[in-house]
């Protein structure tokens, strides 16, 4: 359709100018034929004038000699007065082209001389021309919509094959071997990328439904326990005659897993959060300075607790405030919470393109074995203390992953812990 749609625009186009072109190349013709007729009849204009009378044009040619409107002489067909020059005249119902030409002397005297032709012949050669130029490009439309349709089909037969297997589910073919169309071997590799991208799309969403379910038992199993024992010491306290002691000592263990359980879910709250901070939360922050405001606040919770910041004294950083602040706040509270650290230095330090935040303590520290297991959700160390929810580490794993680096811990040289964090400062990653 396309090779016969192309070819015909053209080959109607050609057409409309070869049409034009064959009527004036004809009329042209005759005007040459005219001026020849012409210069013969001026030539003999005396002997011309006594025989032109006597002559009948037989639809052959028709002459006039005329003087200021009066005619000289005729053949059977007079030529009325026209100007200097050619034109094309209607008489009879007939066409005629005439060639007028204005004489100032000559041996009659001034006079013109028209010479006419019909246009008969010259409209049936033009008929018969027009008519070879439709049948050649009535020919070339055909031979050119019969080539489109081979070529054409063998071109997208590639393709066509390609539409039914992927629409059977038989894979994509390699390239090459049958397969040697450009447009065929690009659609192909656009179908294998997208499919490629599907199917990681498909496995992250795999991977996140997984997540999902297991963060959601997780989170099950560890708010379960702690309601069960708060369900139970109500239930006690409300159908049990218990003494003032035994009836403050119940209510003060359901008030600590209440504790538990609000701590788990402030918990919950930040890693979801955390599932959905972007780059955009991000601004500039001095890390010395969030380090001091941490330390104070932690001052007033725990008294008695040596505090200190040492390093550089400015770091300034693109991240999140409020996720540094998570880093230090929950570091500072498992030194002393599960190491019973005296003890606690936060230290800032440039590190390539980006900085170390490390807090040391010198509390009870932690078996080499447990390092890395504590960094997940709701682990906690063998020597942990009882209330926590087992997530602190593993919101300032998250923080460091969004903000380009990783938390680990190792031995510090207070005696205790090192949490370690590297900060790439260019902008949030996962």
């Amino acid at each position: 359709m396309a090779a016969a749609t192309g070819t015909t625009l053209i080959v109607g186009a050609l057409a409309v100018f070869l049409f034009v072109a064959i009527e004036e190349n004809n009329i042209r013709h005759v005007d040459e034929q005219l001026d020849i007729m012409t210069g013969l009849v001026e030539a003999n204009v005396g002997t011309a004038q006594l025989f032109i009378g006597r002559l009948s044009d037989g639809g052959i040619a028709a002459i006039t000699l005329s003087h200021d409107g009066t005619v000289l002489a005729s053949t059977s067909t007079e030529l009325p007065r026209l100007p200097e020059g050619h034109q094309t005249l209607v008489m009879a119902d007939a066409g005629y082209r005439v060639k007028t030409m204005e004489v100032e002397q000559s041996p009659i005297g001034p006079h013109s001389v028209s010479v006419a032709a019909p246009l008969s012949a010259a409209e049936s050669v033009t008929r018969e021309q027009r008519q070879h130029v439709l049948l050649a490009g009535a020919a070339a439309i055909a031979v050119a919509s019969g080539l489109g349709w081979i070529l054409g089909g063998r071109a997208i037969r590639p393709l066509v094959d390609l539409t039914r297997r992927i629409d059977e589910g038989g894979g994509l073919p390699e390239a090459g071997g049958w397969f040697r169309v450009r447009e065929a071997e690009q659609l192909t590799a656009a179908v294998r990328s997208m499919l490629a991208r599907i199917d990681s799309a498909q496995q992250r969403t795999m991977s996140a439904l997984e997540t999902a379910r297991t963060f959601a038992n997780s989170a099950a199993h560890e708010l379960r326990t702690p309601l069960t024992a708060m369900r139970t010491d109500i239930e006690i306290a409300r159908d049990v005659e218990l003494v003032a002691d035994v009836r403050a000592e119940i209510l003060g263990d359901a008030l600590r897993k209440h504790s538990r359980v609000e701590s788990t879910l402030v918990a919950l709250e930040l890693l979801a959060a955390g599932e959905l901070t972007s780059e955009h939360a991000n601004e500039p922050a001095d890390l010395v300075e969030l380090a001091y405001l941490a330390i104070a606040d932690a001052a007033r919770v725990h008294p008695g607790i040596h505090l200190g910041v040492s390093g550089d004294e400015r770091a300034d950083c693109h991240c999140s405030p409020a996720g540094i602040r998570l880093i230090l706040d929950n570091a500072i509270t498992n030194a002393v919470r599960h190491g019973r650290a005296t003890r606690i230095e936060i230290s800032v330090q440039r590190a390539g393109h980006g900085m170390l935040l490390a807090v040391d303590d010198n509390g009870a520290g932690l078996p080499e074995g447990e390092r890395t297991a504590v960094f997940a959700r709701f682990r906690r160390g063998t020597g942990a203390a009882r209330e926590g929810s087992g997530l602190g580490l593993a919101l300032v794993a998250q923080q460091a992953e969004l903000h380009g680096g990783r938390a680990e811990l190792v031995t510090s040289t207070l005696g205790g812990l090192r949490l370690a964090v590297d900060i790439a400062c260019s902008g949030i990653g996962r």
